[in-house]
C-alpha cells in the first residue's frame, strides 16, 4: 500500500476546512442580511475562520542517528523520484532538524538553512524565521531530482571548528566527531533546514519534521520546549540491529514520552530495519519468531506493550515501491504503519476542530434560528390580528398595543441591566487582565535573571530557576480569587436569565485558570529534566543552559500573553448570548408595536399590509430554510467518522488535546 490513501484522506480533510469555511462565511452574510449580526459574533466568526485558514498537520521523525528516520520519510512520501530524494546512508545524515513544508506566498521551491554560529545568540529558531537576512537560500528545480538530491545533501553537512568553539555553541566534545587536525571537531553547519517543497500532501496541509538524534535534541531546546509539542503525531524510531541502547532510552524517556502527559500527540514505536532478521533460508516463521522477540525486547526496555511497536522496513518498503514490487511491499511490513497516519492523525485533527470551530459555529447558529423563529411568530401574530380585526371593536387591538408596550419596557429595562452588568464584567476583566499584566511577568524575569548571573553553584541556579515559576504560579493563583468572581457574577446573570425565559435556559460561560496553571507546571517539568539531565551549568554547557532557559522563558511569556488575550476576549463576550437574545426581543417588540399603531390608524389599507405581512413571512421561511441547511451541513460529520472505521492501536495515547 502507497500513501495514495493518505493522501485522499488528506484531501477529504481539506475539503471538510472548505466546506466550514463557505457555510460560516455564508452564515456571516446571513446574519448581516437578518440584522443579526454584531461587533462580537463578528470576532468570533473571524477568529473560527482564521482557524481553518492557517490549520495544518504536522508529522515529527524522532530516534537516535542511523535508525532511518530519513529513509521512512523517504519511503513515506518521496518514493514517487524513483531515488532517495532526502540524503539517507549509513552513518549522521540529518545533521540538523528540518521541517518540510509547501509555502505558498514563495515564488520557488527552496531550501533555508541557518548558520550553526547563530546559537551563540540567546534568540530561538522562531525569532530567527522573522528575519529572513540570517539564512542562507538554495534553490530547488523540482524537474531536476539528481539536482534536488544534490541540494538536499547540504542540509546534513559538517563543519570543522576548534573544540573550544564547538563548546561555546552548546555541543558537548565527548559526543562530536574529531577532525585530522589536532584540536578540532566536527559539527553540524547548519542549526535549522526549511523546505519548501510543492508536494501533493505539503500542498494540502502537512508538515514534516525530521531530527537529528540525541545531541542534537538536547542542544536545540525549542525542538523538545516547542516544536514536538505541537506536532499532531510523533513517530519514534528504534532499530531492530541495535535494539534499544543507552541513547534510545535517553531519547524516549527525556523527549518522547513526556508528551504523552503534555499536548497528547499520537505516539507511535516503530522498529526499523527488520530486514537485518530476514533468512530465506530460515524461513518465514523463523523470521516472524525472530522480529517478535526484538520487538518484545524492545518493549520491556521502553515500558510499553509489545503490540504499541510496529516492526517494518523502511529500506525495502522504498525499494519495493520504486521497483513497484507488491511482495517486497508487503514484506516490509510499512502498510500497518501508513494505515495508522492515514486514520488516526486525520481523525485527531477533525476532532479538534469540531471542538474548537463546529460546535461554537453550531451554537451561534441555532441561536440565530431560534431568534429569526420567534421574528417569524410574530408576523404570524400580526397576520392574524388584522384577519381577525374585521370582527373586532378596537378592544383587543388595545389590550394587545398594551400587553407589547409593557414587553418592550421590560425588555428595555433587561437590556439597561445587562449593559450595566457588561460595565462591570469589563471593570472585572480589566482586574484580571491586571493580575496577570506583563510587567509582573517581567519583574519575575528580571529576579531570575539577577539569580542565574550571579548563581555559581548549580544549587544556586536550581532554587533561582524553581522560585521563577513559584512566582509565575502564585500569580496564576491570585488571579484565581478575580475568576471565580467574575464567574459568580456571569453564573448569576445567566441563573436569572434562565428564570426568565425557561424555555431558552442558556449555560453560563466560565473563565478557567486550570488549563494555564497544567501548560506551565509542564514547563517547570522541562526545566526540571533538563537541570537534572546536565552535569553542570557552570563549564561546557552553560551556553546552552542560557539558551534553553531563554527558550523556556519565551514559553511562559507565549502563555502569559494568551492569559491576558483570553481574560480579555472573556470578559467582552460572556454576555454576548444574552445581549443578542435581548436586544433582539427589543427590536422584534418595537416593530410590533409599529405596526399595531399603523393597523389602528389605518383602517383602509388592511388588505395591502396583509400582503406585505405575507410576502415578509414568505421571506423570514426561506431564510429559515437557509438556517436550517447550514446547520445541516455544519452538523455533517467529519469524513474520517462518516467512514466509521477508525484505526486504533491499543495501548498508544489517544489523540487528546486542542488547537492552538
Amino acid at each position: 500500500m502507497s500513501m495514495e490513501r493518505l493522501s485522499e484522506q488528506v484531501d477529504a480533510y481539506v475539503a471538510w476546512k472548505r466546506e466550514l469555511v463557505r457555510e460560516i462565511t455564508r452564515y456571516r452574510s446571513w446574519l448581516a442580511h437578518n440584522r443579526l449580526s454584531s461587533e462580537g459574533v463578528e470576532a468570533r466568526l473571524e477568529r473560527a475562520l482564521r482557524l481553518l485558514r492557517t490549520d495544518h498537520i504536522t508529522l515529527a521523525f524522532v530516534g537516535e542517528f542511523s535508525r532511518g528516520k530519513t529513509e521512512l520519510i523517504n519511503s513515506l512520501f518521496f518514493s514517487e523520484y524513483g531515488q532517495r530524494l532526502l540524503p539517507s546512508q549509513a552513518g549522521r545524515t540529518t545533521m540538523c532538524p528540518t521541517e518540510i513544508l509547501f509555502d505558498p506566498g514563495a515564488d520557488q521551491p527552496y531550501i533555508r538553512l541557518l548558520p550553526i554560529e547563530t546559537r551563540i545568540a540567546e534568540a530561538s529558531v522562531a525569532q530567527f524565521k522573522r528575519t529572513p537576512r540570517h539564512w542562507v537560500n538554495v534553490a530547488l528545480d523540482t524537474n531536476d531530482p539528481d539536482g534536488m538530491a544534490k541540494a538536499f545533501a547540504q542540509v546534513a553537512a559538517s563543519k570543522a571548528m576548534p573544540v573550544e568553539k564547538a563548546i561555546s555553541l552548546g555541543f558537548h566534545p565527548d559526543n562530536l566527531e574529531s577532525t585530522d587536525k589536532s584540536g578540532q571537531v566536527l559539527v553540524p553547519a547548519w542549526r535549522h533546514a526549511i523546505v519548501n517543497f510543492d508536494h501533493p500532501l505539503l500542498r494540502q496541509g502537512l508538515r514534516i519534521l525530521d531530527t537529528p538524534g540525541l545531541n542534537a535534541l538536547g542542544c536545540e531546546p525549542e525542538l523538545t520546549l516547542s516544536m514536538l509539542p505541537s506536532a499532531q503525531a510523533v513517530i519514534f524510531l528504534l532499530s531492530a540491529d541495535t535494539g534499544v541502547t543507552a541513547s534510545d532510552l535517553d531519547i524516549w524517556q527525556q523527549h518522547v514520552q513526556p508528551l504523552d502527559e503534555e499536548r497528547q500527540g499520537c505516539l507511535y514505536a516503530v522498529l526499523n530495519k527488520i530486514d537485518v532478521l530476514w533468512d530465506d533460508l530460515a524461513g518465514d516463521t523463523f523470521v516472524a519468531n525472530a522480529i517478535e522477540r526484538v520487538r518484545m525486547q524492545a518493549a520491556r526496555h521502553l515500558g510499553i506493550a509489545g503490540r504499541d511497536i510496529l516492526p517494518l522496513s523502511a529500506k525495502q518498503a522504498l525499494l519495493a515501491k520504486v521497483r513497484q514490487d507488491p511482495a517486497l511491499l508487503a514484506r516490509s511490513q510499512m502498510a500497518e504503519l501508513e494505515t495508522l497516519l492515514c486514520e488516526r492523525i486525520v481523525a485527531q485533527k477533525e476532532r479538534l476542530l469540531e471542538e474548537r470551530v463546529v460546535r461554537q459555529v453550531l451554537a451561534m447558529l441555532n441561536n440565530s434560528q431560534h431568534v429569526l423563529g420567534l421574528r417569524l411568530a410574530k408576523v404570524n401574530e400580526q397576520l392574524e390580528l388584522l384577519d381577525e380585526r374585521r370582527q373586532d371593536n378596537g378592544q383587543m387591538l388595545m389590550e394587545l398595543t398594551s400587553r407589547t408596550k409593557d414587553d418592550h419596557t421590560l425588555h428595555h429595562k433587561r437590556l439597561v441591566a445587562l449593559r450595566t452588568n457588561q460595565r462591570l464584567l469589563r471593570n472585572q476583566g480589566e482586574r484580571l487582565k491586571t493580575s496577570a499584566q506583563a510587567e509582573k511577568l517581567e519583574a519575575h524575569l528580571a529576579q531570575l535573571r539577577r539569580q542565574l548571573n550571579g548563581a555559581w553553584t548549580t544549587l544556586g541556579i536550581n532554587q533561582a530557576i524553581l522560585g521563577f515559576f513559584t512566582a509565575v504560579e502564585d500569580d496564576l493563583h491570585s488571579l484565581s480569587h478575580d475568576a471565580d468572581m467574575a464567574n459568580r457574577m456571569v453564573e448569576a446573570i445567566y441563573r436569572r436569565h434562565n428564570e426568565e425565559n425557561p424555555l431558552q435556559a442558556v449555560d453560563a460561560p466560565r473563565f478557567e485558570l486550570a488549563d494555564y496553571v497544567r501548560e506551565l507546571r509542564h514547563l517547570q517539568k522541562k526545566g526540571d529534566r533538563f537541570r537534572l539531565r546536565l552535569k553542570t551549568l557552570l563549564t561546557e554547557q552553560r551556553s546552552l543552559g542560557r539558551r534553553f532557559f531563554a527558550t523556556l522563558v519565551q514559553e511562559v511569556i507565549g502563555l502569559h500573553r494568551r492569559l491576558r488575550r483570553d481574560a480579555e476576549r472573556w470578559a467582552d463576550e460572556a454576555l454576548m448570548p444574552l445581549m443578542q437574545h435581548t436586544l433582539e426581543h427589543k427590536q422584534l417588540l418595537e416593530g410590533h408595536m409599529l405596526r399595531l399603531k399603523a393597523l389602528a390608524q389605518d383602517t383602509q389599507h388592511g388588505r395591502q399590509r396583509h400582503q406585505q405581512l405575507a410576502q415578509y413571512a414568505d421571506e423570514l421561511k426561506q431564510q429559515l430554510t437557509q438556517a436550517g441547511e447550514m446547520l445541516r451541513v455544519m452538523r455533517r460529520p467529519a469524513p474520517i467518522q462518516r467512514q466509521a472505521k477508525v484505526v486504533t492501536l491499543k495501548g498508544m495515547p489517544r489523540p487528546v488535546g486542542n488547537l492552538e
